[in-house]
């Protein structure tokens, strides 16, 4: 959209018959799912790209601001129906915790600050070390205590477990723990709380289909079922792609299938220094996820999202993260979307949608033999959630397990959070959006700055688009404000893939 919106003439090409890869939805039987993310967080960024389309994203992604915007189950005891009003919230965690109700503003104002001030420098590409060590980013590193993590940094506002649990689980929107998760990402929540979690009627993938659509009215072309085989080269500079029906030329090339298997697949090694396949082998990547698609006859009067923290949180995350075991009380995720948005479902049915973190593909799981198991335990802690006994009134049920997303959807390891982001994965120290190892190549999604999750995946939308631009010396639009002045750069027509 960006592209297109600045003169360029693009060309999408999309393995799969549907566009949005993990925002898009699995439709069967008068069902529809959300395939990945579930809710939408931070709309103003999206809001500025479509309006650099000439469009209004709320006339074309109608949306639902939802009040609980979730219900937190503890498996230590106790929940919270999680709302942006700050009275009710606090007399909620009082219910918890008494000496905590008065930790939610400070928590609040501390973190508006944080966003504020932070804010511009997720908006900038990190290109190399000079990036990192400019003056605005120097000063702020203090108060961003980079060292800690966002479950110590919680600690000055909430004592109790639980409370802590409350603003923190949102690391694993990165596939990550919130012990180890660098705490910058404390901003994740308060964005929930201050901006809303939205839902879009018809789900997430409304908007990857309306963006789609809006495309082709611009005159983007739009390949479906074409699978890149290969990128090609003049040298170290990308010309275009070859796919099975046949090669697409073009002066750029932007990326945005998962990075480790895009360049592991698509990008000879010889071409590639920094990002080799021995170096990809050795970083961190997050955690994967097992989800459950259940089309059920019946409707359910509970919260549209919940999440179940297991009784043993920290032992849960060590399952995950280090002993890649599967564990016997796992936390997990229950969409009941249809409590909202009735056209999801057949009337008088439900679209359920079930996810639990779990590890990236490792040799301790082989999931041809627990994909049983799982699905049944799975069931059993949902029924005990409040759902009941789901598996006689199943009228719809689809599986995805870590070796699913691994070989049907070419997500290296089953890493659905893509790289970790840990401090050593972070800024310049990510694949960069202006791809370091070769020439004419761009990243944009999870894989790049600034990361994971919806609102900073649009960011490194606008980031990539602004290095595209300049590199093709196009004048970049208003919804792209930050980077070099492009003012008075004369405009060109330009082919970017």
């Amino acid at each position: 959209m960006l592209l297109a919106a600045a003169g360029i003439r693009v060309k999408v090409v999309e393995r799969l018959p549907h566009v949005g890869g993990r925002t898009s939805s699995l439709e069967a039987d008068g069902y529809r799912f959300d395939l990945g993310p579930t809710f939408f967080l931070y709309p103003r960024v999206l809001q500025e790209i479509f309006a650099a389309a000439g469009r209004n994203l709320r006339e074309e992604v109608p949306m639902v601001r939802l009040d609980p915007q979730y219900r937190i189950q503890f498996g230590a005891g106790g929940k919270i129906d999680a709302t942006p009003d700050v009275e009710r919230m606090a007399r909620q965690i009082a219910t918890l915790s008494p000496q905590d109700a008065g930790g939610f503003a400070a928590f609040l104002r501390e973190n508006r600050t944080k966003l504020n001030l932070f804010e511009p420098c997720l908006e900038q590409p990190y290109l190399g070390l000079q990036d990192i060590l400019n003056v605005r980013l120097l000063k702020l590193l203090p108060r961003l205590h980079p060292t800690q993590s966002v479950d110590t940094y919680l600690k000055r506002f909430f004592k109790d477990d639980r409370v802590r649990l409350a603003f923190c689980f949102q690391s694993k929107y990165l596939g990550m723990s919130p012990f180890r998760c660098p705490s910058l990402f404390s901003i994740l929540s308060f964005l929930e709380y201050e901006y809303g979690v939205w839902h879009p009627i018809g789900g997430c993938a409304a908007v990857t289909q309306a963006m789609a659509r809006i495309c082709g009215e611009m005159g983007v072309e739009i390949c479906l079922n074409e699978p890149v085989e290969e990128m090609l080269f003049a040298g170290r500079k990308a010309v275009g792609v070859r796919t099975s029906t046949g090669i697409h030329r073009a002066d750029a090339v932007v990326v945005n299938a998962d990075f480790a298997r895009a360049m592991t697949r698509m990008v000879p090694d010889r071409l590639r220094r920094r990002w080799t396949d021995r170096k990809i082998a050795r970083k961190k990547f997050s955690c994967s996820t097992f989800m459950m698609y259940l089309g059920v006859e019946g409707t359910f009067d509970l919260p549209h999202h919940t999440i179940h923290i297991a009784k043993d949180y920290a032992s849960n995350l060590n399952d995950i993260e280090n002993r890649h075991v599967l564990s016997d009380d796992p936390s997990f995720y229950v969409q009941n979307a249809c409590v909202t948005d009735p056209t999801l479902a057949p009337e008088g049915h439900s679209a359920l949608y079930l996810l639990a973190p779990v590890t990236h593909q490792h040799p301790n799981v082989d999931w041809a033999r627990e994909r049983a198991r799982y699905r049944s335990l799975l069931l059993e802690k949902v029924a005990q959630a409040g759902y009941g006994e789901l598996e006689g009134r199943i009228r719809y049920e689809r599986i995805i397990t870590p070796a699913d997303w691994d070989t049907r959807y070419e997500i290296h390891l089953g890493a659905t959070f893509n790289l970790a982001h840990s401090l050593d994965q972070l800024l310049h120290l990510r694949p960069r959006n202006r791809f370091e190892d070769v020439d004419s190549v761009y990243l944009v999604g999870g894989g790049t700055h600034p990361g994971s999750g919806l609102p900073v995946i649009f960011e490194s939308a606008r980031i990539s688009s602004r290095l595209v631009l300049e590199d093709l010396g196009v004048r970049a639009g208003a919804a792209m404000p930050v980077g070099r002045d492009l003012t008075g750069v004369e405009q060109k027509s330009q082919a970017a893939l």
